[in-house]
């Protein structure tokens, strides 16, 4: 089972096109009202060095952000990285569906999952890609 923080986590790593692909074969969203936005703004992108030191402002970043009510009142909240607002919109309302029990593994498995499932796949071929550029240190000392 999937948690709040992970299905909204999927959704902001999805594309607009990947999130309308989805949509296209679920049932139709349900009516909402923009609670907030959708706006684009811009949020601080915080660094460490070497990971553990001291916090630091790296830079900012642009960012597409959407808050939306269903009829019965559920909020959801949407946020992803870029200018993208119907994405935003469209993750604000696929958030506040799955806060619902009695519809949220239907939406998991239409619309959710599969998302996940291709991001798992380009991240597993991305590693593959990079583990073939891998430079072994012990073998070019052995070659001297």
């Amino acid at each position: 089972m999937m948690d709040r923080p992970s299905w909204m986590a999927v959704l902001a790593r999805a594309t607009e096109a990947e999130i309308e692909a989805a949509l296209a074969g679920a049932p139709p969203l349900p009516p909402h009202r923009r609670v907030r936005g959708p706006e684009v703004g811009l949020t601080m992108l915080r660094g460490r060095a070497g990971g553990d030191g001291e916090a630091f402002n790296l830079s900012e970043a642009t960012v597409a952000r959407c808050t939306v009510a269903l009829e019965d009142g559920t909020l959801g909240h949407g946020w992803r990285l870029g200018r993208r607002k119907r994405a935003a919109e469209w993750a604000a309302v696929l958030d506040a569906l799955l806060q619902d029990e009695a519809r949220r593994d239907a939406w998991l498995a239409q619309v959710v999952m599969p998302l996940a499932e291709a991001q798992r796949a380009a991240a597993a071929r991305d590693a593959r890609r990079a583990a073939a550029t891998e430079v072994r240190f012990a073998t070019l000392a052995a070659m001297r």
